[in-house]
């Protein structure tokens, strides 16, 4: 996506921060740094437990017009992460190492948003192939928006750059 957007809309504001592993901190982190964000005009797009904070953002208030990309979103993280406390490795580098601490779980739990607002704005791109998460629970999670489901694929979607177009469109990101 980051470099999608550099090749084809350098001017848009691209902004993908790392995030820390508590969940509240991450929101207050995704918070303050679009606090200051137009409420119509913007697309967040997110994968994963990523796909879980882009919903949780979007429905905020003052974000409820954002238009919202979601790649294999987690729908219950408090759940499925509850599992994993102790010490992780990052996905995007396993020499990463952090700690899941127990009461992120109870973070995540709080911050779970009901009924989704404005569903057309939501684009749900979910692989039936993904070795991490339910296809079957994020399609029923998102059903009624602009849903895809791919047959096969992955948790990390290897084929995203065939899904690209059809999310670019979706976000309105063609040029004018």
């Amino acid at each position: 996506m980051a470099a999608w957007v550099a090749a084809h809309r350098p001017e848009l504001t691209w902004w993908c921060p790392p995030l820390p592993p508590s969940p509240r901190e991450a929101l207050a982190l995704l918070e303050a740094g679009t606090a200051g964000w137009p409420a119509e005009g913007v697309a967040v797009v997110g994968s994963s437990l990523g796909g879980f904070y882009a919903t949780v953002l979007a429905e905020t208030a003052g974000r409820r017009l954002w238009r919202v990309g979601l790649v294999n979103p987690a729908v219950d993280p408090a759940r499925d992460l509850a599992a994993h406390i102790g010490e992780q490795t990052a996905w995007h580098d396993p020499a990463e190492r952090f700690f899941f601490q127990p009461g992120y779980v109870d973070e995540l739990r709080a911050m779970t948003p009901g009924a989704l607002t404005g569903r057309e704005r939501y684009l749900a791109i979910i692989a039936t192939g993904d070795e991490v998460l339910d296809w079957r629970e994020m399609a029923a999670r998102y059903a009624g928006e602009p849903l895809h489901v791919v047959d096969g694929s992955d948790h990390a979607l290897a084929d995203f750059p065939d899904h690209l177009p059809r999310l670019v469109r979706h976000l309105h990101l063609e040029r004018p």
